[in-house]
């Protein structure tokens, strides 16, 4: 039973070497690849839900396996089958690229995986970096290499020096708190939170996953990521890389508890910004991808509201908000890969007259962002309402004030892109967009989860609260 806790990693490496094999032994094959990934997905999530109920510690205690790192870990599956799904014919890669394109997929789920359940300070280093080198190859494999090495260089730049930081920041914790194990850091905080160097030590750790999760100040990468990336890259980065985060985050903060509350202060300043940034900067966007990269920078500072809230209430709303954005996000990405089935970037300008070309589409989009912009009764909606209650039971009025103002702003941009959909009319007579139907498929439940856990989200709130009681 303790390799069964390890089931959902071996799965996602022996695809990973299934396809590095394939590299080196045969010429790509579209239709076998397509095939070959989907179905080593498909048991990768099958079997990360098989194991949800695992825990206990692996290889010396570095591996801490629980109800919380087992729920996001069928997260990460559910995300990368998603793209998995989506990836089609793949006009955007070179055809030599393809095996490789799947081998970065599987290795960087992997790594997230055991992210989410490294108990050890080397082992939760050495599995963002292995999830990180792999984004920056996967975004620069993009055929068009004006977007994807330009894109791939600025997140590559932007992520080593976020590494350095979170490098530096665990050598500090090291050597001041006298730990590496994470389940140690909750024990010996509430002597050494105080002292600067552990303060220190803690805000440069967390930089590394404020990277990941695009907070500001290190969210420049983003919207120029989102852009040069191909489409269901973009979907992967937007999707399995912000649960990742968010998983590591609340662990991160819970382990520390409430001695640090200096805490408090600096997740709550860059929560304000971020948002503000974030939706400002999304008025003037042009680019379909670029306003829902500058969406996520105002979606993590949401998720902050519930961490920096410090309480179960919070950590179970950001568990809550992690699975929001899985699907919600996934919703908007189907529609932009649809619509740019060549593997092109879409402006808002382009979904005009999308609601002719293909209904099913133009609705998945328009609720995914009503859900994003938190319109009832939507699993976005939901979301937002866990972390507010949670910040207001601690007293922090005046930064839900500030968010729910925030949340107003964002409604014009995300109406901005329904009006196009729904209401302009394209300069050319539109064509049918042809829809398969196991996208129609997928559209229909993603529109489903996204209104059934708005309406009875009962279920998905008890299993966010019973993952967070596994930390406490």
């Amino acid at each position: 039973m303790k390799w069964m806790s390890f089931a959902p990693e071996i799965v996602n490496f022996s695809a990973a070497l299934w396809f590095l094999a394939l590299s080196l032994a045969t010429c790509p094959d579209a239709r076998r690849d397509r095939l070959s990934s989907l179905l080593l997905a498909t048991l990768g999530a099958a079997v990360s839900l098989t194991s949800v109920n695992c825990e206990g510690g692996l290889f010396g205690a570095v591996y801490q396996v629980d109800l919380f790192s087992q729920v996001f870990k069928v997260m990460l599956s559910l995300g990368l089958l998603f793209v998995v799904g989506l990836c089609g014919e793949l006009n955007d890669i070179r055809d030599r690229n393809r095996h490789d394109f799947y081998v970065l997929l599987f290795v960087s789920t992997l790594a997230m995986m055991l992210l989410v359940s490294a108990n050890h300070f080397i082992v939760l280093y050495v599995s963002l970096e292995l999830s990180s080198y792999s984004l920056y190859v996967l975004v620069a494999l993009r055929k068009d290499r004006d977007f994807g090495i330009e894109a791939g260089i600025k997140y590559f730049v932007s992520g080593i020096f976020a590494s350095g930081i979170m490098l530096f920041g665990l050598a500090l914790l090291c050597g001041t708190a006298q730990i590496v194990y994470l389940n140690e850091l909750m024990r010996v905080s509430p002597d050494i939170a105080n002292q600067p160097a552990v303060a220190i030590g803690v805000l440069l750790v967390l930089g590394g996953f404020f990277f990941k999760l695009a907070v500001f100040p290190f969210h420049y990468w983003a919207p120029d990521v989102y852009q040069g990336a191909m489409n269901q890259v973009a979907a992967y980065i937007a999707t399995a890389s912000k649960v990742a985060a968010i998983a590591v985050l609340v662990r991160l903060v819970a382990s520390f508890g409430q001695a640090g509350s200096y805490l408090v202060h600096v997740l709550a300043a860059m929560s304000i910004v971020s948002m503000t940034v974030g939706n400002l900067a999304a008025i003037v966007q042009k680019d379909l991808k670029r306003l829902l990269a500058y969406s996520t920078i105002a979606h993590a500072g949401y998720v902050l509201i519930g961490i920096l809230s410090m309480n179960p209430a919070g950590y179970a709303g950001a568990v809550f908000y992690a699975l929001a954005l899985l699907v919600m996000k996934s919703a908007a990405f189907l529609v932009v890969i649809m619509v740019a089935f060549d593997g092109r970037n879409v402006s808002i300008q382009q979904l005009a007259g999308l609601h002719k070309r293909s209904p099913i589409l133009a609705l998945t989009l328009m609720v995914s962002l009503f859900s994003l912009a938190g319109i009832p009764p939507t699993i976005g909606f939901t979301g937002k309402f866990l972390v507010f209650v949670a910040a207001m039971e601690r007293g922090y009025f005046a930064l839900v004030l500030f968010a729910m103002i925030n949340v107003v702003i964002s409604l014009y941009y995300y109406l901005l892109a329904i009006k196009a959909a729904y209401f302009l009319e394209p300069a050319e007579e539109p064509l049918p967009l042809p829809v398969s139907r196991p996208i129609r498929l997928l559209a229909g439940a993603l529109i489903g989860v996204m209104v059934a856990a708005g309406f009875y989200p009962s279920l998905f709130i008890q299993l966010a609260n019973a993952a967070v009681q596994s930390l406490m």
